[in-house]
C-alpha cells in the first residue's frame, strides 16, 4: 500500500497525560511521528496537537479514530496538504565569515524572503517561515556552502479551510 504524508489535527481539553497517550497510539501502530506541535485553540480551555506523519490512508483512519476514543480526546481528523493552510519557520545559524567571503550566499537568503536576525563577527542568525519544500530548498543551499552551524525548524502549524474549529460545534 502506498503511503502519503498527512496531517492530523487532534483537540483536548488542557490536561496532563494527553500528549503520552495520543503518542502511544502511534508507538502501538508503529508509525512515525514526523513532526508535532502543541499550543492553545481559538477556544479556551482546548488545545490543539498538529502531528504530521507518513502512513497508508487505512492507516491514518485507524490512528484518529482511536485517538478520538480517548477520554479528553475531544475529535481528531486528518488531512493532506491540499486539505489545509500549513507553516513552519527554521532557524538558521551560518558562519559569518563564510557569508561575507560569498556574496551568493546573502543572494539566496533574499531570494528564499529569509531574514536576518542577527549578526555578529562570529556567526549569524537567519528567520526563515515557509512551506517545508521552502525551508528544505534555503537548507540545502546553506548546507552546499559550509556555513551552516545549527539549524532548527518548528514544527508544521496548520489550519483547516472550514470557516471555524473543526470542534466549534462542540464548544457547549
Amino acid at each position: 500500500m502506498e503511503k502519503n504524508f498527512y496531517t492530523l489535527l487532534v483537540y483536548s481539553e488542557n490536561v496532563a497525560g494527553v500528549l503520552n497517550q495520543v503518542t502511544a497510539v502511534f508507538t502501538r501502530r508503529q508509525v512515525n511521528i514526523e513532526s508535532l506541535n502543541v499550543s492553545a485553540s481559538s477556544i479556551e480551555g482546548i488545545h490543539k496537537y498538529t502531528i504530521t506523519c507518513w502512513s497508508t490512508l487505512d492507516q491514518i483512519e485507524k490512528i484518529a479514530k482511536q485517538i478520538e476514543k480517548k477520554i479528553d480526546v475531544l475529535k481528531a481528523s486528518y488531512y493532506t496538504d491540499d486539505e489545509i493552510f500549513i507553516y513552519e519557520i527554521a532557524l538558521f545559524k551560518i558562519s559569518t565569515p563564510v557569508l561575507l567571503d560569498n556574496p551568493d550566499i546573502s543572494r539566496a537568503i533574499r531570494r528564499s524572503d529569509a531574514r536576518m536576525m542577527e549578526v555578529n563577527p562570529v556567526y549569524s542568525t537567519v528567520l526563515l517561515a515557509g512551506l517545508t519544500d521552502d525551508i528544505a530548498g534555503l537548507f540545502g543551499i546553506l548546507d552546499s556552502y559550509h556555513c551552516l552551524l545549527q539549524y532548527s525548524r518548528s514544527g508544521r502549524v496548520a489550519v483547516t479551510r472550514s470557516k471555524q474549529e473543526p470542534i466549534k460545534d462542540l464548544e457547549e
